[in-house]
């Protein structure tokens, strides 16, 4: 492993001690792969950085991986992931033109009292402070026009903590991360909606990508 910016000056206690003297996006990539930056290294099975076009118009932002994203190394590749691809493409968003992260590199979970499942938990402020450097390098190695936060935990970790997503959702945000911001549910939040209403919040969240869609459009 090679030595960190911890090693070497005392460090930070967070991602920044990680980061590489370059910030392209292989170089983050690779470093984020050793990161050490808070105690979720020893919980989660990898680092699960973002991927997705380089020079990406559109930054998605979820939480944390989950099960089968921490199993794989890649984002949203489970059931969330699945259902955003779709959203995407009923919204008009190449999934090809995006870039998709989360706010926190490692799978946080409790063992469900069987040993059999990981239960989703969800991080705390401290370790989403820890992991932001990441999510500032990613920011500026892909410039995105439009950034989107998918649920609260993503929303507090790029607009801060006055932001309400169920009040300001589909709303444009002004922001200095990019040309616009905008805020939606995490579509895991979506399927776990009860069955008689999953089809209309499978609905409100396609619209509020339908309107970063104009809003890239127009732009």
């Amino acid at each position: 492993m090679p030595v960190s910016r911890a090693d070497a000056a005392g460090g930070t206690g967070s991602a920044a001690d990680f980061l590489p003297p370059r910030l392209s996006y292989p170089a983050l990539r690779k470093a984020a792969a050793g990161c050490r930056g808070c105690h979720l290294w020893r919980v989660g099975t990898q680092t699960v950085f973002g991927e997705g076009a380089r020079k990406a118009t559109l930054m998605l932002v979820g939480e944390q991986p989950g099960d089968k994203e921490d199993l794989a190394g890649h984002p949203f590749v489970g059931p969330s992931g699945a259902l955003l691809d779709s959203a995407l493409e009923r919204a008009g968003i190449d999934r090809a033109s995006t870039y998709v992260t989360n706010a926190v590199k490692h799978f946080k979970w409790v063992p469900d009292g069987t040993g059999k499942r990981r239960i989703h938990k969800s991080p705390n402020a401290s370790e989403i402070r820890a992991c932001h450097p990441w999510l500032d390098a990613e920011l500026d190695a892909v410039r995105p026009r439009v950034v989107v936060a998918l649920g609260a935990t993503a929303a507090r970790a790029l607009f801060g903590p006055a932001v309400r997503v169920l009040a300001q959702r589909g709303r444009v945000l002004p922001t200095e991360l990019a040309a616009a911001g905008f805020v939606t549910v995490h579509p895991s939040a979506v399927l776990r909606t009860p069955s008689g209403e999953h089809a209309a919040a499978e609905r409100a969240f396609v619209n509020d990508l339908k309107k970063v869609a104009r809003y890239l459009g127009k732009s």
